[in-house]
């Protein structure tokens, strides 16, 4: 298998392929390709959805990149996988015929987490952007130039995973990119609720 190819499943849409969006479904840490597909029932066949694997275990679990400790990430590795990751949607647009300008990352912590890193790095991958408690991946030497770039950033008040100040620095780090943010706040904890799925819903519903 080749470094920027991952284990993943793709549901076309219904509508032109040139014409949807695409749906990258990134999973969090111990889920699979599979783990965020249900939502295909929830967003519709408006879409197409492309949900890869991540590359890396630990204890057994899938991730998309490396960690030394929990929120301390292996810098080297989350550059690599950004890339190889950014490499695969490219792949798989020529592979399935979407639209490579039309990616909208939908991410659930760790797979928040790297799809919060394909906007940093400059890689110009995804359009647009939910990211379900994310933290800030890295701070770029440079920040990229995302302007028209949509993003929804969702967390919980008492998540023990991703502090509100973690979490409004990477609003205020995406924001001074030049994204367009909503920060959308719940009392819950770190895993996801039906208002912020509804909440990713509307934000779907509502791009421009």
């Amino acid at each position: 298998m080749n470094s920027s190819e991952h284990i993943h499943r793709f549901i076309p849409a219904s509508d032109s392929a040139q014409e949807a969006y695409t749906l990258l479904l990134l999973h969090g840490t111990g889920g699979d390709e599979n783990d965020l597909l249900g939502l295909a029932d929830r967003f519709g066949t408006g879409f197409h959805y492309l949900s890869p694997r991540g590359q890396v275990t630990e204890n057994g679990m899938p991730r998309f990149f490396r960690r030394l400790s929990e929120g301390v990430f292996d810098q080297e590795d989350l550059e690599r996988r950004t890339l190889e990751l950014a490499a695969f949607i490219r792949q798989a647009s020529v592979k399935y015929g979407f639209n490579p300008r039309k990616v909208i990352a939908l991410g659930y912590s760790n797979g928040a987490n790297i799809a919060a890193s394909l906007l940093l790095s400059g890689e110009q991958v995804l359009r647009h952007a939910i990211l379900l408690h994310a933290m800030v991946p890295f701070i770029p030497r440079d920040l990229p130039k995302i302007q028209h770039t949509q993003v929804l950033l969702t967390a919980g008040e008492n998540d023990p995973i991703v502090s509100s100040d973690n979490t409004s620095a990477l609003a205020d780090l995406l924001i001074q990119a030049g994204a367009e943010v909503e920060l959308f706040w719940h009392q819950a904890g770190h895993t996801l609720i039906e208002e912020e799925l509804s909440r990713a819903q509307l934000f779907l519903n509502n791009l421009h």
